[in-house]
């Protein structure tokens, strides 16, 4: 009778551990593809064809929700080669980041131990419903995080014409440089936009020797208030002393201002914070500083005059 007893509370336990481990995965997993496919549609998706968007958001963007799912699916199927594998995960991890260097980043690689000790000694019962929501509850997250993103792509408005564009509403005219030197496809600094601006000839169409200061970068405020979407202007308003932007339509990355079809989805301005820091505005209007010396990819400029 004591051994029954003890066996059932055995079983209890392990069911209760088994269905933490298998809690927590999930949760990971839907956090994954929670971010996965909004980052996708926010910076993503800006090829042409259709083939490399999918590559792109399925190899980079949702790579990490499908190694958690199956990670989880192999916990649950094989509690003992799951605990193997998220423990390798974590020394991975740890290499990555180099732990060693800065014991901080150990914040990293501890949940992965800890999963890994409960999958040694748990068994979510019933095993199918623990497999079956770990791949349900990511996919109603994917469907119901990306259904807002995929209906604004689809109504983008793409008009070809990536020349010279005076665009002018809200109190402001402005004409924008055309794709090449004040409208380049790459990232650059702030102060190489700055420069760039500054040599760019009268057409846009090559850098002189010597500065012109024909072209410049926009004011945090101009590139605020000349923001769009669907060809008619935000209303945006520039807030110089909290350094917010507010609109009455969330803009997009549309013409005639942004290339659908450009990893850039970042323009630096002109707009100073301090010695180091300067602002950045994005498609969707939102605008923070950067360090002067940034320079990914999705961070590029546009010339106005």
């Amino acid at each position: 009778m004591r051994r029954a007893r003890f066996h059932l509370r055995g079983v209890t336990r392990a069911r209760k551990t088994g269905w933490i481990a298998a809690s927590i995965s999930i949760a990971l997993t839907c956090f994954w593809a929670f971010w996965g496919i909004i980052e996708n549609f926010h910076e993503g998706w800006h090829y042409p064809a259709l083939a490399p968007n999918l590559g792109l958001m399925i190899g980079q963007y949702l790579s990490p929700m499908l190694l958690f799912m199956l990670a989880t699916l192999t916990s649950l199927a094989r509690p003992r080669l799951g605990a193997a594998l998220h423990v390798i995960a974590a020394i991975l991890v740890g290499w990555f980041f180099r732990v060693w260097s800065n014991p901080g980043l150990l914040l990293l690689a501890a949940p992965l131990i800890a999963l890994a000790c409960l999958y040694w000694t748990g068994r979510p019962e019933p095993r199918r419903l623990a497999m079956a929501l770990a791949v349900g509850l990511p996919a109603i997250t994917l469907l119901v995080a990306g259904a807002e993103p995929v209906a604004r792509i689809a109504g983008r408005i793409d008009d070809g014409n990536l020349r010279a564009r005076l665009v002018q509403g809200n109190e402001m005219a402005l004409t924008w440089a055309g794709e090449g030197p004040g409208w380049p496809r790459a990232g650059a600094d702030w102060h190489q936009a700055q420069q760039v601006c500054e040599s760019l000839l009268l057409d846009g169409s090559a850098l002189a020797n010597s500065p012109q200061r024909i072209w410049r970068l926009p004011k945090a405020d101009e590139a605020v208030r000349s923001m769009a979407r669907h060809g008619a202007n935000s209303g945006g308003v520039w807030d110089a002393t909290t350094g917010r932007a507010s609109y009455v339509t969330m803009p997009d990355k549309e013409s005639p201002l942004w290339d659908v079809h450009s990893q850039v989805i970042y323009w630096w301005t002109a707009t100073e914070l301090d010695a180091g820091r300067a602002y950045i505005i994005a498609y969707d209007g939102r605008v923070w500083p950067r360090a002067k010396q940034t320079r990914p990819d999705s961070l590029g400029f546009r010339c106005v005059k």
